[in-house]
């Protein structure tokens, strides 16, 4: 049996398509037949169970068709067009490069050219006068063999001689500078390139280093930022709201791969990843630890079991649920349920009122408060109706058990007191994309690496792009911060340093 997932080419892909439709069609009539012939053994109505059957059968074709073909948008296609520029604009134009430096280079004629076309006179140089213009180019990054001479001074009396200081060292005695261990830490966590091929990269560029060498940077390096890793769930619990998510991870310690999880838990400017073996109620109940906020997540079981009511325990956070995990069910059914349209627009309405609220969590003091006053007031008038309107709908619709649009109403009804809870607390947001953003960096990189070879391998990946992460929420460059916070460390082992608020 072909599994459509393992599928990676369009053509082969297509001819799979064809001869599920055909086969699927010959199990339509052979499926008639059997159930038709049962059926009047039995004595029973056939028509009913036969058509339940069809249904089913003509469900998983549409949506199999739709996963092979249909555009992995979730737009709706009925909002109107955009009206035409009156000048269509041609490309992108010149984009402004304020962080590029700026090299001149006078470009003068060749000696042989420097005569007047018209009176065969010789020509010279108009002083101040150019044609100018510009290009962007490429200079090579090259590395640099420092060859560092520490002074000595002596006095006139004798005395023991004074040498000046030494470079902070990444590791003591060490070859490689805190500069080039930051920079293969962001090209590993920030752009996603393996050591393995930074080691051939690096080779290209002239310098001679193995990955090993390159992993032993990293790992000396993260263990500088320790502390400032270990400091961040504080700062993320300390917002009444955090969002939580969780992804697969592979561990290749042993073989193939074991399937480990990413957990990530967000507030809005600052991020915590933790990569742990199990995906489990109690796993869940480890990385909330006794938070009794808010939590915003989608709608895996987990958290459910992680926040309930404990007899003698800690007052468990509230759970509030995320509505484009909704919306993707409805979108997902619509192929084969037209009715998910007038779902997908009330959900949409929901989103158009969330456009304009004013933001809340950069603001202080008495502006926070006016501006949650402000967002509770617009939804208890507004965004409240459309919600009952919502389960209204839900309802009064009819749906096969077991179809997608079913399992869509179930999804939604089973998640209503979360997903309702904006509605009552102003600083929760409608969906849980912030932290689908910040576990982004974390797919990318596993699509290109794979994983993690070794548990000290995820510590290390959850500690950088944590701190990265973290660095880019706040607005300041992850390569600047990294190397101000691991020479602080280096100076003062222990020191914590967190990125900066730009804001």
């Amino acid at each position: 049996m072909v599994r459509v997932e393992q599928l990676s080419d369009l053509e082969t892909a297509k001819q799979v398509a064809t001869l599920l439709e055909a086969e699927n069609a010959r199990l339509h009539q052979r499926l008639e037949a059997l159930v038709a012939e049962n059926a009047r053994l039995k004595g029973e109505d056939a028509q009913e169970k036969l058509q339940l059957e069809l249904m089913g059968l003509k469900e998983q074709l549409a949506l199999l068709q739709q996963r092979l073909f249909g555009a992995s948008s979730e737009r709706l296609g009925d909002k109107p067009p955009k009206p035409p520029r009156a000048k269509p604009r041609r490309g992108h134009g010149p984009r402004a490069q304020p962080e590029l430096k700026v090299q001149e280079v006078v470009l003068p004629l060749d000696e042989a050219d420097r005569v007047c076309g018209l009176c065969g006179s010789g020509l010279h140089a108009w002083e101040g006068q150019t044609e100018d213009g510009e290009e962007i180019t490429v200079v090579e990054r090259s590395f640099l063999l420092r060859r560092v001479k520490r002074q000595k001074y002596r006095c006139g009396h004798g005395c023991a001689p004074v040498t000046a200081p030494a470079p902070p060292r990444l590791i003591p005695g060490g070859r490689y500078s805190v500069d080039f261990a930051v920079h293969v830490a962001l090209m590993k966590y920030g752009f996603h390139l393996p050591l393995a091929r930074q080691e051939r990269l690096y080779g290209r560029e002239g310098l001679v280093v193995e990955a090993q060498t390159l992993w032993d940077q990293l790992d000396a390096l993260a263990g500088h930022l320790q502390p400032s890793y270990e400091a961040l769930p504080a700062h993320v619990f300390s917002s009444p709201l955090v969002h939580a998510d969780e992804t697969h991870w592979y561990l290749l310690e042993k073989g193939p791969g074991t399937k480990w999880y990413a957990w990530t838990v967000a507030s809005p400017d600052t991020v915590y990843h933790r990569i742990l073996p199990s995906r489990s109620g109690a796993t869940a109940r480890t990385v909330l630890g006794d938070y009794a906020g808010v939590v915003l997540v989608d709608g895996y079981a987990a958290y459910q079991t992680a926040t309930k009511s404990g007899a003698d325990g800690p007052a468990p956070a509230t759970l509030a649920f995320c509505w484009a995990h909704v919306r993707r069910k409805f979108f997902e059914a619509q192929k084969v349920a037209p009715a998910c349209k007038q779902g997908l627009t009330l959900i949409g309405e929901l989103y158009a009122i969330e456009a304009d609220l004013p933001g809340w969590y950069a603001l202080g003091g008495e502006t926070r408060q006016a501006a949650l006053a402000h967002r509770c007031a617009v939804r208890q008038q507004k965004s409240a109706p459309v919600v009952e309107r919502i389960r209204e709908w839900a309802l009064a619709q009819r749906a096969l058990p077991g179809s997608a649009f079913r399992k869509a109403l179930e999804y939604m009804l089973g998640l209503w007191s979360g997903l309702t809870l904006f509605l009552t607390h102003p600083q929760v947001p409608l969906d849980n994309n912030h932290v689908e953003r910040q576990l982004r960096d974390m797919v990318l990189g596993r699509k290109n690496h794979y994983g993690s070879k070794s548990q000290r391998g995820t510590e290390v990946a959850a500690l950088f792009y944590s701190l990265v992460e973290t660095a880019r929420l706040r607005g300041e460059d992850p390569g600047h911060y990294l190397r101000r916070a691991a020479l602080a460390a280096i100076e003062n082992p222990g020191t914590v340093t967190l990125p900066k608020s730009q804001g």
